[in-house]
């Protein structure tokens, strides 16, 4: 292609004027970088020294239905089935006289270690007997095989073990294991340690075949800060690595990669610091997804500021010459893509939930400050002696000698424009249909590697017991009912009634199933004074007369929160019901998977428009900055392909739209707006130098195309190392990226251009 010759020469613009003290002034930009840095240090070591938080007020309940303090609570340990882990005992000899030998001896041993303070399985559980007395379920073991399938009998017919401590099929039982955590030494004492207890102790009794795993709240937290811990920095460690080999393949020069990795890894310390201040560091998308989104909003900004100062340094500038106009000519880029970045993720913070709120806070202030980090670190050493060695290996540059041969692309495109524009429009409005199918869900092993103990022994006590989590409807009533009164069980049984009618939740569990399993006949309204002759630990574990509470357990399986968003909306309706036909009473849901609908639930909702939100607020502010509606609307297409690409591979292969995966959109778009304003301001710069269309999108291509194949290869290489981690939420996260980052190329190189020709030319100004 033969291009004319430039005509006109740029000016410069306030912005060019607003940098040069950066080179000019060294002393007070290495002033700004000290400040700034003695703050973020301030707040990784002790944030108080600055800023003291101030706890939020909580609010009271209502009058009417607070429990009355003048009543005292009875001095009775309520029985509990709750454990920090539950360890699965699986056999068909459990009802046998040498499975009963073979469970008292693991237990005996179990509760003889240092670490573990107690030990709750069915044998333990009060009988429901008239008088109270202590019966153990399992008989002698010389008792005949009759005694045991009667105590097989009775164990199926007692609420508190059926579906609770023992599965239906009575071949799986769960002991809950509680933990005294001062004589703790390892994690690992807490999961495979407990299995290595009970298996030494049923290897006593081998004519007994056991199978044993371990779950519960506690291994799932070790297990998923081991996985956070130990594979993330493993992964990152081999990411980053990549990161570095492939940086110092592309741009053969190791002080430009050197300045350019500086740079981010400067914004992400100052972010992680600042963020401390206003105790936003406990948020669980800043673990990950902030320093992955501040990293990779530094690092495109940084090449495309290196390959513009390695070219001038190339051209025969010196090193602050060099610094200096380059930060003039790509400055105002870095500028643009920090503001619509910034405002983006600000959007956020008008999201209903606080973590997302937080999210949002923090996304902004990484953003400014990685901004600061790449237009003051990286003109600065480029100023220095370093600046002498930030061209070496320019000439040798894989992507800088080859340039010319993927410029053969535009040429390719310029000629097709219509076609081009054609296909990126509808291709992007069918991918963007195709995404919006994706529905919201969350699952509480999606945190965890598929094959680690928890997670596997979670699968397997879900289908034995209809689900392990426990979920619960709680029950107030005012003053003006009588803790005896009828109405309360007529209450219960209603919440019972609603919680059968869902056939995914298991085994619901109150009062009033205690009161029916009693002998006798009769409705339990009208035997309300029998809970009297209840067990008291029994009685109270559900119900409590002086406080007017009573609760309603059930089981949840850990399907996803999707597949019960309509059972839980139903229960809310169900609840919503039963307090207008009993205005006395107050009746609420509570339980983690409970919380997960609420909260995880509404946090992918918040996400997902946010990013909607996001993305239009972009596109106006590249509209107003651009002057011109035109290019603003143009950006459309390249900046939400690659978004809707991995919409459309999330529907392929039947994943649903979880938080990581909405993180990944988040993460995504941020880089896929940084390339596109990038082409966008040199296509403008070479518009103010040439009238030729097809000239100034050729030269913009080859101004910025170096940096767009440079970034992109960077960055898949580094998040195909993170596809080998065994975590699924890793998984996901890095195959977004790499299919985001790759059809943003793609979208950038083929179809912007194309859009260019066919639809900027004739952009009235606004």
């Amino acid at each position: 292609m033969s291009l004319p010759t430039p005509s006109k020469k740029p000016t410069a613009t306030f912005f060019d004027h607003a940098t040069a003290w950066i080179i000019d002034k060294p002393w007070l930009t290495l002033v700004l970088l000290a400040v700034i840095t003695a703050i973020s240090l301030i707040g990784h070591y002790d944030p108080s020294l600055i800023k003291n938080y101030f706890s939020s007020k909580s609010t009271s309940e209502s009058e009417a239905f607070r429990p009355d303090s003048s009543e005292p609570s009875p001095n009775v340990e309520t029985f509990s089935t709750y454990g920090d882990a539950v360890l699965m005992v699986k056999s068909d000899s459990i009802f046998t006289a040498k499975g009963t030998v073979a469970l008292r001896d693991i237990v005996n041993t179990l509760e003889e270690t240092d670490y573990i303070r107690s030990v709750v399985w069915m044998d333990q559980v009060p009988m429901l007997n008239m008088f109270g007395l202590p019966e153990p379920l399992l008989p002698h073991p010389s008792s005949t095989q009759g005694r045991f399938d009667n105590a097989k009998k009775k164990a199926l017919d007692h609420p508190f073990i059926n579906g609770q401590l023992l599965s239906a099929d009575a071949k799986t039982l769960v002991m809950m294991i509680n933990i005294d955590f001062l004589f703790v030494k390892s994690d690992k004492d807490c999961i495979e340690g407990l299995i290595e207890i009970a298996s030494e102790a049923a290897s006593e009794h081998p004519d007994v075949e056991f199978e044993f795993g371990v779950t519960g709240n506690l291994p799932f937290y070790l297990t998923a800060m081991e996985s956070q811990n130990t594979n993330t920095f493993f992964y990152q460690t081999i990411g980053y690595s990549m990161i570095g080999i492939m940086a110092i393949i592309l741009f053969r020069g190791f002080a430009a990669v050197l300045v350019v990795s500086i740079a981010p890894a400067l914004g992400v310390f100052w972010t992680l610091g600042l963020i401390r201040f206003f105790d936003f560091q406990h948020n669980p998308f800043n673990d990950v997804v902030l320093p992955v989104l501040v990293s990779l909003v530094g690092l495109t900004d940084g090449v495309h500021l290196m390959v513009q100062i390695r070219k001038l340094r190339t051209s025969g500038l010196e090193p602050r010459d060099a610094a200096r106009r380059g930060i003039r000519q790509v400055g105002l880029a870095c500028a643009l893509t920090s503001l619509t970045t910034a405002i983006g993720f600000g959007s956020l913070s008008l999201a209903n939930h606080h973590f997302v709120q937080e999210f949002g806070y923090c996304c902004v202030i990484g953003v400014i400050a990685t901004f600061i980090s790449v237009v003051t670190t990286i003109p600065l050493l480029c100023s220095t002696w370093v600046g002498k060695f930030v061209q070496v290996g320019q000439d040798k540059s894989l992507i800088d000698k080859n340039i010319g041969r993927i410029g053969g692309l535009v040429s390719f495109v310029l000629p097709r424009t219509k076609l081009i524009s054609t296909i990126a429009i509808v291709s992007t409005a069918l991918f963007i249909l195709a995404s919006l199918t994706l529905r919201p869900d969350e699952r509480r092993a999606s945190a965890l590697p598929v094959s680690s103990e928890a997670s596997l022994t979670m699968q397997k006590l879900d289908k034995a017991f209809n689900g392990l989590e426990q979920g619960k409807i709680n029950l107030r009533w005012s003053k003006d009912v009588p803790s005896d009164s009828p109405e309360v069980i007529t209450a219960i049984g209603k919440v019972d009634a609603l919680l059968k009618e869902q056939p995914m939740l298991g085994h619901p569990l109150s009062i009033r199933n205690l009161i029916e399993a009693l002998p006798g006949d009769g409705e339990p309204e009208d035997r309300m004074p029998m809970l009297d002759l209840l067990p008291p630990p029994i009685k109270r574990a559900y119900y409590k007369p002086e406080r007017r509470y009573a609760e309603v357990v059930f089981r949840v399986q850990d399907r996803g929160i999707a597949e019960y968003n309509d059972v839980f909306g139903a229960l809310a309706a169900g609840i919503k019901q039963i307090e207008a036909e009993h205005p006395e009473f107050r009746l609420d849901m509570t339980g983690d998977a409970v919380w997960r609908w609420e909260n995880l639930y509404q946090i992918v909702i918040d996400l997902a428009t946010s990013l909607g939100v996001a993305s239009l607020i972009i596109f106006a502010v590249l509209a107003i900055v651009y002057r011109s509606v035109r290019l603003g609307l143009i950006s459309i297409i390249p900046n939400m392909f690659p978004l809707a690409a991995a919409g459309v591979f999330l529907v392929v292969t039947g994943q649903p739209l979880e938080v990581v995966t909405v993180c990944a959109f988040t993460v995504c778009l941020g880089i896929a707006v940084d390339d596109t304003i990038h082409f966008l301001t040199r296509y403008q710069e070479e518009k103010a130098i040439t009238e030729d269309e097809d000239t100034a999108i050729y030269n913009a291509f080859s101004g910025v195309g170096t940096a767009l194949i440079i970034t992109t290869i960077i960055l898949v290489a580094g998040f195909v190392t993170v596809l080998m981690s065994d975590s699924r939420d890793h998984f996901i996260f890095a195959s977004m990226a790499i299919i985001t980052l790759s059809a943003a190329l793609f979208a950038d190189l083929i179809f912007l251009p194309a859009m260019l020709k066919q639809y900027a030319s004739s952009s009235p100004k606004t």
